[in-house]
C-alpha cells in the first residue's frame, strides 16, 4: 500500500540582514529629504541655497545623494552592533565563562558528570551547550561495550568538534556585514569626496568670477561625505574587532573544556 504523504511546503524566509538593509535605506532617505532637507535649514527657505550658519542639518544635506547611502550604512552598522551584542551576550551565558570552565574541570576531576551537567544548565550559552552535549556523549560511551578506549576517545573528540561547529555560526552571523561596511563606508565617502571636488573645480572653471555658491556646495559635499564615510567605517571596524575578540575567547573556552573532557575520560577509563 502506498502511504499518502503530503509534500512539505517550502517557503521563503527573509533573513534579518535582508530585512534591515531596505528598512535602513528607506529611513535614511526619509530623514535626508524631510529633516535635513527641510527648507527652514537653508537661507531664503530654499534647499538650493546655502545652509544657514551653524545649521548642521543643512550642511549635511549639501553633501548630496551619497549622504543617504552613507546614512544607510551607518544605520545598518548600529543595528548589527545591537544585534551582535544581544546574540554574543546570550552565547556567553549567565556567568563568567572562565569560571565556568574551571568549575567543569574540577567536577571532571571528581568524575561528577551529573554535577557538571547541572552547572551547564545554570550557565547556558554556547560554551555550556557544547559541554553539555559532550557530557551526554561521555555518558553514552561509558555504557557502550562495543568500542575500545581509543575509539571512544575519537568519538568524544568528534562530538566536541560537531557541537562546536553548530554553535559558532550563530556567534559569527552577520559579522561579515560589519566587515564589508568597514571598507564600503570608506569607499563611498571617497566617492562623495571626488564628486564634491569635481563640482568645486567646475565652479572655479567658470569664465569670469567663480560661482561662489557652487564652489562652497562642492567643498561642503566633499567634506561631509569624507567625514561620514570615515566615521561609519571606523565604528564598524572597532565593533567588528570587539566582537571577533569575544568570539575568539568563547572558542578558546570551548576548546579548553572539550580537551578537559577528553582527558578526563582517558584518565578515568584505563
Amino acid at each position: 500500500m502506498k502511504k499518502n504523504s503530503k509534500p512539505k511546503k517550502r517557503g521563503f524566509k527573509l533573513s534579518f540582514a535582508m530585512l534591515v538593509i531596505p528598512v535602513a535605506l528607506i529611513v535614511a532617505i526619509l530623514v535626508f529629504k524631510f529633516i535635513m532637507g527641510n527648507p527652514d535649514n537653508f537661507q531664503g527657505n530654499n534647499p538650493h541655497n546655502a545652509a544657514l550658519p551653524g545649521n548642521y542639518y543643512g550642511i549635511i544635506y549639501k553633501g548630496g545623494f551619497i549622504v543617504p547611502i552613507l546614512m544607510t550604512l551607518l544605520l545598518i552598522v548600529f543595528t548589527f552592533i545591537v544585534e551582535r551584542i544581544i546574540a554574543i551576550g546570550k552565547g556567553t551565558g549567565t556567568g563568567d565563562v572562565t569560571e565556568f570552565v574551571q568549575d567543569i574541570k574540577l567536577l571532571l576531576e571528581k568524575n561528577n558528570i551529573e554535577g557538571a551537567k547541572e552547572v551547564c544548565n545554570e550557565q547556558k550559552g554556547s560554551v555550556a551547550n557544547v559541554v553539555r552535549s559532550v557530557l551526554e556523549k561521555y555518558q553514552q560511551l561509558e555504557k557502550d561495550t562495543t568500542l575500545v578506549k581509543d575509539q571512544k576517545l575519537t568519538a568524544l573528540q568528534q562530538e566536541v568538534e560537531e557541537a562546536t561547529s553548530l554553535e559558532l555560526p550563530a556567534l559569527e552571523q552577520n559579522l561579515v556585514v560589519l566587515a564589508t561596511i568597514t571598507s564600503l563606508g570608506t569607499l563611498m565617502g571617497l566617492l562623495g569626496t571626488v564628486l564634491g571636488m569635481i563640482r568645486a573645480f567646475g565652479a572655479l572653471a567658470n569664465a569670469g568670477a567663480p560661482d561662489s555658491v557652487a564652489l562652497a556646495q562642492g567643498i561642503s559635499e566633499a567634506l561631509v561625505n569624507t567625514a561620514f564615510g570615515i566615521a561609519t567605517a571606523a565604528i564598524a571596524l572597532v565593533f567588528y574587532n570587539v566582537f571577533t575578540t569575544r568570539i575568539d575567547k568563547l572558542t578558546y573556552s570551548i576548546d579548553e573544556a572539550g580537551f578537559s573532557l577528553v582527558q578526563s575520560y582517558a584518565t578515568n577509563h584505563v
